[in-house]
């Protein structure tokens, strides 16, 4: 018997009647009307070859092989209700699993320690593996190796699902006396300056620089490091200047004896996004994640205007 030629409500008609042992009761039972339900016994009787309730004086009662199919067949359509049934409401404090995410060394300095104290208060047994993103990134989504993945992403597949987490924008960061802090850095003295630039895969030539090309001009990079950290650590010893995100800058800089100066170009702000793969849209345990990112994100302060001098 060819399992595409039977109609599943067929199959719980039969239940309700073997349950009842009653065409009015089974009726009742799913929602039917008498009338149905005979028109559903007939059918069933077809299909089996077999009465599956006779008549014994004022009532029915099942066949061998209709007893033979009881037991059985009530546990397999328990089963299937189960397996389609509606994920249970997700308890993180008892989720045991581990979750791969990418992100910049950015968006782990400004967002993982909120992350963390919300793992440590909801989710102590969940492991999180952040790696760098790669050119594969998007690969790893779609065939399931990796769960999320956060960043920049102005060309985003248009399958990929996506949730805003924050808003930044760039500012001048120069090592603390260095000689361009002595005036208001204008476009010619920010342009005079040797420049830092991070690149994660080497290129010297980031945003900045299309910018510039749109109005004929240019800038010396002369150093690349492929992460934000590096550079901001690399910077107190040189004469670089780096144009870097003002909440990372506002985060670090202070501490490393570095000034904040505004970009003297029209850079505007840019946004970071959650990217994930439409399967995983739905899964509790992976809304949940999604969550404690965006709540991290959400905590973040304001970042501050630089001074103009």
């Amino acid at each position: 018997m060819e399992l595409s030629r039977i109609d599943l409500n067929l199959l719980v008609a039969l239940d309700a009647l073997l349950q009842e042992q009653s065409v009015r009761r089974a009726a009742e039972r799913v929602g039917l009307t008498p009338s149905a339900m005979s028109h559903a016994l007939a059918r069933l009787r077809d299909l089996l070859g077999d009465p599956i309730l006779t008549r014994a004086g004022r009532r029915m009662v099942p066949t061998e092989r209709a007893l033979a199919l009881t037991g059985p067949l009530h546990a397999q359509l328990r089963a299937l209700e189960a397996l389609l049934a509606p994920p249970a409401e997700l308890d993180p404090s008892t989720l045991e699993r581990a979750f791969r995410v990418m992100a910049t060394d950015h968006v782990v300095t400004l967002l993982q320690p909120g992350v963390e104290r919300l793992l440590a208060a909801e989710a102590p047994a969940v492991d999180l593996f952040v790696e760098p993103l790669t050119p594969v990134t998007m690969e790893r989504l779609r065939d399931g190796r990796l769960d999320l993945a956060i960043g920049v992403f102005p060309e985003a597949p248009p399958e990929m699902r996506t949730r805003r987490l924050f808003e930044d924008r760039f500012v001048v960061v120069l090592r603390e006396g260095h000689p361009a802090l002595e005036a208001p850095l204008d476009l010619g003295a920010y342009l005079a300056l040797d420049h830092l630039l991070v690149a994660p895969r080497g290129t010297p030539r980031g945003l900045v620089d299309r910018v510039l090309e749109e109005q004929d001009r240019s800038r010396r990079v002369a150093r690349t490091v492929p992460h934000f950290l590096a550079a901001v650590h690399l910077l107190p010893g040189t004469d670089f200047a780096l144009t870097l995100s003002a909440r990372l800058a506002a985060a670090l800089g202070p501490g490393l004896g570095l000034a904040l100066r505004p970009v003297p170009l029209s850079l505007g702000s840019y946004a970071l996004h959650a990217l994930w793969h439409p399967r995983r849209d739905a899964d509790p345990a992976h809304e949940w994640l999604r969550g404690v990112w965006l709540r991290a994100a959400e905590a973040l302060p304001a970042p501050p205007e630089p001074p103009v001098s």
